[in-house]
């Protein structure tokens, strides 16, 4: 999903002027965000979910962002469908001219979901239990 940069995660992060956070380990060792891959595969194919549900399913309510964090950074070859997850309501998040809007639209209509104005058709929403 989108660019892919060589930096380090936390270099990526770091507010501008700023030395980057120390962090122990790699991402890839972080736990939360195997979690969130782990839901994310779980959607099946023609069904789409929520940033909010996907991180519930991963046992981290309320942390809806990091569900964005962890697709942003998940390696190429795990290929996420990274596609399947929406904001609330259906709705596609990225904006509506860019490159990515229009490409997640194109994966979400290639397995038979209605996409409608940018939101996803609530019939191939899932529920919060997947």
């Amino acid at each position: 999903m989108g660019n892919r940069s060589s930096k380090p995660v936390a270099e990526l992060f770091r507010p501008l002027g700023r030395k980057a956070p120390r962090t122990r380990g790699t991402v890839e060792d972080n736990p939360a965000l195997h979690e969130i891959w782990h839901a994310v595969l779980a959607i099946p194919h023609g069904r789409a979910s929520t940033y909010g549900a996907i991180a519930r399913a991963a046992g981290l309510p309320g942390r809806a962002r990091q569900v964005g964090f962890a697709l942003r950074i998940a390696p190429e070859d795990m290929h996420l469908p990274w596609h399947r997850v929406v904001g609330a309501g259906g709705k596609i998040v990225f904006p509506p001219a860019s490159r990515e809007h229009r490409e997640q639209a194109r994966r979400l209509r290639s397995e038979g979901i209605k996409v409608v104005g940018g939101r996803v058709a609530p019939s191939a929403m899932l529920q919060e239990q997947f």
